[in-house]
């Protein structure tokens, strides 16, 4: 029996207030809130910490596949699976694949695990889907998108969610679209996109998937749809027979529309309130549908520890203006200190990826001492080459000591130089993010979160940062 075995999310500190974003441009505000990445985060890293919420509690090392979905992928030629799986301390034979090119790349990501565990030829695939998508300025779309991950891992046992009966249509039409040369999402006219589109094809994949099953409205407890809008949406599922209680929160109004992510995001914050016995039905848009019914299962009360939809939507930063937004999605630019620009190595960040992507230290076997990055010497007891490689990322840690550089540049001076200390046992050297430099003291708890560092050498740099607990 292949279903969701569990599962994880992620969403940013930071949310803009549309009355911000209204009234920069003088127009009219949709009401509510957005999520919105941090300047140092893209699609990968939020990935990243949807996987890590949705492995907490399970062995890594049965986890035989990655699957990454996202329309915003920050590689076009390179696999973004492969970088993720790294970062999470997966191993090395298993099965990665990226999922792009339409806004159902997440629920097509979550049915090829579902085939490849059914195949046999995995037991556990872990899919993380995210986006952070980029509507013109003074757009309807500026407004309603929103940034976010969510993770499902996929498995024969013990599942939390069985997989009844699903479906797949395909659908060629050009409604919501971007080139390979365009920056923002382009969208036709907007009565045809909901009706020709959204509606039509979500309508004909759910009630298709109904008849041959013999369920109707009634018998689910949540229905879950991909929602590019509250109107359409709620619409959408009255046409379908489903009560107003019966649709799940669509999280329109408190962190947007979030692209390849926003049907799996759903999903996890029903899965996070379903009872055993519970029936679900999800349908993911773009391009056509992907359409699945669920069954809870009694062990979905043994899910614990999951920060999940709940723990993120409550930990929350409000940005002060619309300003600092264009800035985090570099849309207004700033000046580079020239002394302090970096020049990274395609060698270098090979050599050190223990270190650099899954966050190793090197543990001394004769005295137990814990260093980061790895050390071929260890400085307590100069035994030489005589380690083992220890994972610190999961772990909280406390600050040691921190000074507030003010020439380091960035968008956000003082930047927090920290001194971590990990409980456990090791001490990181790195930077601070997600804080108020005005609330930084020593002892106050931190954890650890993968980062987008800074370009250079024509790549991305990713590294690790600390920063309160949220």
């Amino acid at each position: 029996m292949a279903g969701i075995v569990s599962y994880g999310a992620y969403i940013p500190i930071h949310r803009l207030p549309r009355e911000l974003m209204a009234k920069a441009w003088g127009t009219r505000s949709s009401g509510g809130e957005r999520s919105v990445s941090n300047y140092d985060e893209d699609s990968l890293t939020m990935a990243v910490e949807a996987a890590f919420d949705c492995l907490h509690g399970h062995d890594k090392k049965k986890i035989g596949g990655l699957f990454f979905a996202s329309t915003t992928s920050p590689y076009k030629e390179k696999q973004s699976a492969v970088l993720a799986a790294r970062t999470v301390d997966l191993g090395q034979e298993i099965v990665t694949a990226d999922f792009a090119g339409t806004l159902r790349a997440g629920t097509t990501a979550f049915g090829a695990a579902l085939d490849t565990v059914l195949a046999g030829r995995q037991d556990n695939i872990l899919v993380t889907a995210s986006d952070v998508r980029l509507g013109y300025p003074n757009s309807d779309a500026e407004q309603a998108f929103g940034d976010a991950a969510a993770s499902l891992m996929i498995g024969n046992s013990p599942v939390i969610a069985e997989i009844e009966a699903r479906l797949s249509l395909a659908d060629e039409i050009t409604d919501v679209w971007r080139t390979d040369e365009d920056t923002y999402v382009r969208s036709w006219e907007d009565r045809w996109v909901i009706g020709h589109g959204y509606t039509k094809n979500i309508q004909e994949a759910v009630n298709t998937l109904l008849q041959r099953t013999k369920l109707k409205a009634a018998d689910f407890a949540k229905a879950i749809f991909s929602a590019p809008d509250a109107r359409s949406y709620q619409a959408l599922g009255q046409s379908l027979g489903f009560t107003a209680a019966q649709l799940q929160d669509p999280l329109l109004s408190t962190v947007g529309s979030t692209g390849a992510a926003h049907p799996i995001l759903l999903l996890v914050a029903a899965l996070e309130t379903a009872k055993p016995g519970d029936r679900l039905l999800l349908a993911g848009y773009g391009d056509g549908c992907d359409a699945f019914i669920l069954r809870v299962t009694p062990e979905i009360e043994k899910v614990k520890g999951k920060k999940g939809v709940k723990g993120h939507l409550a930990s929350k930063r409000p940005l002060a203006t619309y300003e600092k937004y264009l800035a985090y999605r570099r849309m207004l630019s700033w000046p580079e200190r020239e002394p302090l620009r970096l020049f990274p190595a395609a060698t270098a960040m090979w050599r050190d990826r223990p270190s650099v992507l899954s966050l190793h230290g090197s543990r001394c076997r004769k005295c137990g001492t814990i260093s980061f990055p790895i050390q071929r010497v260890c400085y307590e007891c100069q035994s030489v080459d005589d380690y083992e490689e220890a994972p610190l990322a999961g772990k909280l840690g406390k600050l040691f000591t921190y000074c507030l550089d003010n020439l380091a540049g960035g968008l956000e001076p003082p930047t927090v130089q920290s001194v971590v200390d990990m409980d456990g046992g090791g001490r990181i050297y790195c930077l601070m993010t997600d804080n108020d430099p005005n609330q930084v003291k020593v002892e106050m708890p931190l954890e650890m979160t993968f980062r987008r560092l800074y370009e250079g050498a024509g790549f991305h740099n990713y590294f690790w940062k600390c920063r309160p607990v949220r």
